[in-house]
């Protein structure tokens, strides 16, 4: 093994906390990694790894050659994608929530892997904000607003949402006139894992946000449930427009107060601050721009990540 392949050995045992969870990130018999880390450790002439039985971790000597490694490997990345044509490859780990996984980033992945045959991609899905270093995931793709964090976010696009029933409900209970109309009305409950509980109902009128509790006799706390609740008439939801659009044109959900809509919620990538992005992870983030449409989001760069208010 050469000597930037044992950097990248280390680089992924460092960001994984663990041998094994590197050896199977790189395809690697766990042996081949230890021995990698090891000949490091003896031509430097430092230990760069404390290990426990539950855990490794860097040394400050391993933190400082961990960030000297980064630089070095994308260095080398940069340089060898300039030459020869060379096209991104390797394993590129993406978190997704699955609504937008199947509506937005899937349709078109077979023109994408045909693009970059070398890109091995895994898809997994969730709506917390993981530890993209820790777990050894590249990017991730979030919904809702975002707070400071260590992270760089690239808005993708700004999701327009509506307030919808189903039509047994609205039988029953009545369609509203306004949002000062609504006692007497129920909502689907929808517990955010970011904020901790249930999210209120928001309107935006006059130009101002008003948000608006409701009882819930149902609360769920993932997407495709609070749509069936709402088909099935326990109460009122609020969910980004693509996701009802067939159903508002079946007439399985009605809208509601379609004046007073809640505000749009963005969608961003997230990826680490500190680690230069590889060939792979920027072609990918190209592709979800273009897939969202890059025109409706914004080009800047801002720093963000704990999604306070997220459905999907």
């Amino acid at each position: 093994m050469d000597r930037f392949d044992a950097m990248r050995v280390f680089s992924r045992v460092v960001e994984r906390r663990s041998f094994s969870l590197a050896a199977e990130d790189l395809g690697l018999p766990r042996s081949t990694v230890t021995d990698a880390v090891k000949g490091l450790e003896a031509r430097l002439g430092v230990r760069l790894l404390e290990r426990t039985t539950r855990q490794v971790s860097p040394t400050l000597d391993g933190e400082a050659y961990y960030r000297r490694c980064l630089s070095l490997i994308a260095d080398l990345e940069d340089a060898e994608g300039a030459f020869g044509g060379a096209r991104p490859k390797g394993l590129l780990r993406v978190d997704v929530h699955g609504t937008l996984a199947r509506h937005f980033v899937m349709p078109r992945l077979p023109e994408f892997l045909a693009e970059y045959p070398g890109i091995e991609l895994y898809i997994s899905e969730g709506d917390r904000l993981v530890d993209l270093i820790r777990e050894g995931i590249d990017c991730v793709l979030r919904v809702g607003d975002i707070k400071d964090s260590d992270m760089i976010a690239r808005r993708v696009a700004m999701l327009d949402e509506i307030t919808c029933a189903g039509p047994a409900y609205i039988d029953r209970i009545g369609q509203p006139a306004s949002v000062d109309a609504l006692g007497g009305h129920i909502m689907v409950g929808f517990h955010s894992s970011a904020a901790g509980t249930l999210l209120p109902l928001e309107f935006v009128v006059d130009g101002a946000v008003r948000e608006v509790r409701l009882p819930a006799m149902v609360s769920v706390n993932g997407a495709e449930s609070l749509v069936a609740a709402a088909r099935l008439g326990l109460g009122l939801i609020q969910v980004p427009r693509y996701h009802v659009e067939d159903d508002l044109k079946r007439g399985t959900l009605v809208a509601v107060l379609p004046d007073c809509p809640p505000s749009p919620t963005p969608v961003s990538l997230l990826y680490p601050r500190h680690r230069q992005l590889s060939p792979r992870v920027r072609v990918f983030i190209d592709y979800v721009m273009r897939e969202f449409g890059a025109a409706r989001g914004s080009d800047h760069e801002r720093s963000p990540a704990d999604v306070a208010r997220t459905r999907w």
